[in-house]
């Protein structure tokens, strides 16, 4: 594999685990080094590192829950003061609270906007105050933005397509800079968040194009791309990548 990437400095939020964890190998077998934050659970965060590291960059893990501006704000200073700079921003953190508008709590609704809609927003803007020209911001939406098909899960879908927007808007600002953003929109993953067995899943796999969940790596392939030269042109997009869930 090309090393697209050798010498950029990234990092990914929420990238200890699933699709993050995938993100930050994928960034550093391409030859970035890569920060990453995470919430709890130091020992996976530290195994994603050393499996970055073995790839031959230089790799953090930064405690930061995404839903605390500072936090994050303080983990992209982080990334800065120890490897550089910052070229890569990517959002991958979210988290999902699924039920009936009845019983919805207003404290799930706030964390769920905090962590996956202003926590992008707090990560970008504290990032690009850095970027220089060629930056990449990408972040981690789900195809729920443009299709829900159950219930309960109104808030979650809200909070991805409030990314479709934000990137819209943000092109035109970071556009004249040379920095892009983009979101990818993946589909059902395997991950240990949402495995590829069950009743859940099962129903999922039949609304879907291709009778199958993706991988982290899959994922992580397209980000790869958005990070790379090569999507230079590409701004202000939301791509899918869900095996025609939403086809």
């Amino acid at each position: 594999m090309a090393r697209r990437l050798e010498s950029k400095r990234a990092l990914v939020t929420g990238g200890s685990r699933g699709i993050g964890a995938a993100i930050v190998k994928r960034l550093a077998r391409e030859g970035a080094h890569v920060a990453l934050t995470y919430v709890s659970k130091p020992d996976q965060a530290n195994e994603t590192v050393k499996a970055a590291q073995a790839l031959g960059v230089e790799a953090l893990a930064v405690q930061a829950d995404s839903a605390d501006a500072e936090a994050v704000v303080a983990a992209v200073e982080r990334t800065v003061r120890e490897l550089g700079g910052i070229d890569i921003l990517v959002n991958s953190a979210g988290i999902a609270v699924i039920a009936p508008i009845d019983d919805y709590r207003l404290a799930d609704l706030d964390r769920t906007l905090a962590v996956n809609v202003r926590a992008v927003f707090v990560a970008t803007q504290a990032a690009v105050k850095r970027m220089q020209a060629g930056g990449r911001i990408i972040n981690v939406g789900s195809c729920n933005a443009e299709r829900m098909p159950f219930a309960g899960g109104g808030v979650y879908a809200m909070s991805k397509a409030a990314l479709v927007g934000l990137v819209k808007g943000l092109a035109r600002d970071l556009g004249p800079r040379g920095i892009t953003i983009n979101n990818v929109q993946p589909g059902p993953v395997d991950t240990d968040m949402n495995p590829a067995t069950g009743d859940f899943a099962k129903t999922l796999i039949q609304q879907m194009a291709l009778p199958r969940y993706g991988t982290g790596d899959e994922i992580a392939s397209l980000v790869a791309y958005l990070a790379s030269p090569e999507a230079a042109y590409v701004t202000g997009a939301s791509l899918s990548i869900d095996g025609g869930f939403t086809a």
